[in-house]
């Protein structure tokens, strides 16, 4: 299955140039800075703390793994859902660290990238990382998500949406719909605020005439109760600095995250898996969501064939 063959880890380029960046640099500063950007992040507010160089160095160390995770999922996703689809150009929106370009990078290589930051630390170690590997050609813009921007092919915005207001997300949205020549990707945590906003956002863009690639297989409403949240998990390894910051005990963490690919084209079929498959002596049961709305089904382990594939799927999948 394609997420069994998959690599959420750092390409080793970029690990290799964020690791000289902590040359020199004081853990015990650096651990201090990512536990404040951490709150920040709880709070919905991932780069405004984000100061000057040491900050950036932090953030990155504490979160571009996770972001970089995420995106290569949701890139994946795109490229299961619409095999076709060869980008040319992305413009990578808010993209902080570069997480997402990198991530976009390796799943369409040649890809013409643009990163736009409103943060002078953020673009200048997004620049510094980007310098020896596949991303050594990007251009770097400085720009507000709301400001004037460049089309693209691919337009990906990556937990940008959780530091503006609930209410801004449709509007923002739309926004972004307008330069994607085929493809917007929003990937927000996968918490109940941060699918809150997707599913606005989502609602919008239907509404504009886009069409929803993944996570869901349909272009109707949303089927689940207000008080539930759709969201899926990275699992990712952790570097030893990253587990130094963060004082980890163990050498692997999961990224929780949510999200939706909207394209020009409808591209989209089956049922998504929602949730981590139940196994019993009996057999598998899946949550599903797809145009009919929520669903189970149910493998018996006796149906040997059917069940030895549908072992092989996980939270996530198309079933």
């Amino acid at each position: 299955m394609l997420f069994r063959a998959m690599n959420p880890a750092l390409p080793p380029l970029l690990a290799d140039a964020l690791d000289a960046l902590l040359e020199g640099v004081s853990r015990k500063d650096l651990a201090l800075r990512a536990e404040k950007m951490s709150a920040a992040y709880r709070a919905g507010a991932a780069s405004h703390g984000i100061a000057d160089a040491a900050d950036a160095i932090a953030y990155a160390v504490a979160r571009m793994p996770a972001t970089h995770a995420a995106a290569v999922a949701v890139f994946a996703r795109l490229a299961e859902a619409w095999p076709g689809f060869a980008p040319h150009s992305l413009l990578d929106v808010g993209a902080g660290t570069g997480a997402a370009a990198w991530a976009a990078a390796a799943q369409w290589p040649g890809l013409r990238v643009t990163m736009l930051d409103r943060n002078p630390a953020l673009r200048d170690l997004a620049r510094r990382l980007a310098a020896a590997g596949p991303l050594a050609e990007a251009e770097f813009l400085a720009g507000d998500v709301a400001g004037e921007k460049p089309d693209a092919d691919l337009l990906a915005a990556s937990y940008v949406l959780a530091e503006f207001l609930e209410r801004r997300a449709a509007a923002i949205a739309i926004d972004l719909w307008r330069g994607a020549g085929q493809a917007l990707v929003l990937i927000e945590p996968g918490t109940p605020a941060g699918f809150a906003r997707i599913r606005l956002a989502r609602a919008a863009l239907i509404e504009a005439g886009g069409h929803v690639a993944a996570p869901c297989t349909h272009d109707g409403s949303c089927p689940l109760a207000a008080s539930d949240w759709c969201h899926f998990s990275q699992r990712l390894p952790r570097s030893r600095a990253h587990m130094r910051l963060k004082d980890a005990r163990v050498p692997f963490e999961d990224e929780r995250y949510c999200y939706v690919v909207v394209t020009r084209q409808k591209a989209a079929q089956g049922a998504r898996i929602l949730a981590p498959p139940q196994e019993t002596r009996a057999g598998l049961t899946f949550r599903l969501c797809d145009g009919t709305g929520l669903r189970t089904a149910f493998v018996p382990r006796r149906e040997k064939e059917p069940y030895r594939r549908a072992r092989r799927l996980g939270w996530g999948d198309l079933f």
